[in-house]
């Protein structure tokens, strides 16, 4: 059994995500100690309580410590059975970060599975619906994977109860990437979207985003939308288009906060990453280095920024695959990423 630190390196909930995933991937059994222990609040909230008993679910795992506020884990997977699955959090918890921890073990099983994640889909901290469903499967379909996503109804914080349902077709091969250049800016693509909210509100965000964006003199192609929802919220999202890349990003809507904020706040995070020479930004980067480390050979991307939850990831990958992971720079700059591994063989 695997024992890890969950004070290593950035020390939140990502550890126990990845490391859930990999145990479901590998069959190896882990034991995780101290879990979120620099948090305000540590231990298992919601959230990660629901990721643990969805992959004790899917994976048909013995485990012990599965409560809130839990600070011990021990997980000892079985076998990953396809199927249908439904997983409630049963507030704003991220539904995103559930769904990223089992789509991979599904996705290299047997068969198809169908599973849908209520909670919230537009939440701060973690990456909403539409950048898991416009760009991280984009990013995961080059290397093979077959996913599709479907935002049944959005969830903000704080009552959550929104809804996401995926299906997951068997992945037989998994290919290397090369994400090291990302050529010329090709086209951006913008969505602002609301619940509950004035249609001002939509119109503000896309006004404002498109005045900012105008000067790049790139063509831009604009959608706006209502949604369903038990709260208030808006989303403003920004993909922009490479020839051999792309990268998104977006901002959330908050009470009190202007609508031209929520643009503000989208545009010059893509503005950073343009003033860099990256092919991914940097919150794609941390998330593919799982996926990439069970592709085999040599696989490389370079990240808008070095963050402590990539090395923190880095680390955990490393502690369940035969596979070297060299990041080539320093946190806060951009650098190379070069995933070295073994081709693994998942055990279903």
């Amino acid at each position: 059994m695997l024992e890890i630190d969950g004070t290593y390196g950035e020390g939140g909930g990502q550890i126990l995500r990845s490391a859930l995933t990999l145990a479901l991937v590998t069959g190896r059994a882990f034991h995780l100690r101290q879990i979120r222990a620099g948090r305000a609040k540590p231990g298992l909230r919601p959230q990660h309580l629901q990721a643990v008993q969805a992959a004790a679910s899917i994976g048909q795992a013995t485990v012990r410590g599965d409560e809130l506020d839990s600070q011990d884990l021990v997980f000892e997977p079985g076998r990953v059975r396809p199927g249908h699955y439904e997983f409630d959090i049963g507030t704003a918890g991220a539904a995103s970060l559930v769904l990223q921890t089992l789509l991979v073990p599904l996705a290299l099983d047997s068969g198809s599975s169908a599973v849908r994640i209520i909670g919230g889909t537009h939440v701060p901290w973690s990456p909403c619906f539409h950048y898991l469903d416009r760009h991280w499967c984009r990013y995961l379909e080059q290397m093979g994977f077959k996913l599709n996503l479907k935002l049944v109804r959005a969830g903000f914080y704080p009552p959550g109860g929104g809804c996401i349902e995926a299906e997951v077709s068997r992945t037989q091969t998994l290919h290397p990437q090369d994400w090291s250049e990302r050529g010329r800016l090709l086209d951006i693509e913008l969505l602002s979207a609301a619940a509950n909210l004035p249609e001002h509100v939509i119109e503000r965000q896309r006004d404002q985003a498109q005045l900012r964006l105008a000067r790049l003199q790139v063509p831009l192609s604009v959608s706006t939308q209502r949604w369903e929802a038990r709260s208030p919220g808006s989303l403003l999202l920004v993909l922009a288009r490479f020839e051999c890349s792309q990268a998104c990003f977006f901002s959330l809507g908050a009470r009190g906060k202007p609508a031209e904020r929520v643009a503000d706040e989208a545009v010059e995070q893509l503005l950073a990453f343009l003033a860099t020479d990256a092919a991914v930004d940097q919150y794609l980067a941390d998330q593919m280095l799982v996926p990439l480390a069970l592709a085999g050979a040599h696989s490389v991307l370079r990240t808008a920024r070095v963050t402590r939850h990539l090395m923190t990831n880095a680390w955990v990958v490393q502690q369940f695959l035969p596979v070297m992971i060299r990041v080539g720079g320093e946190l806060g700059s951009s650098a190379d990423v070069h995933i070295e591994a073994q081709q693994t063989t998942p055990r279903h």
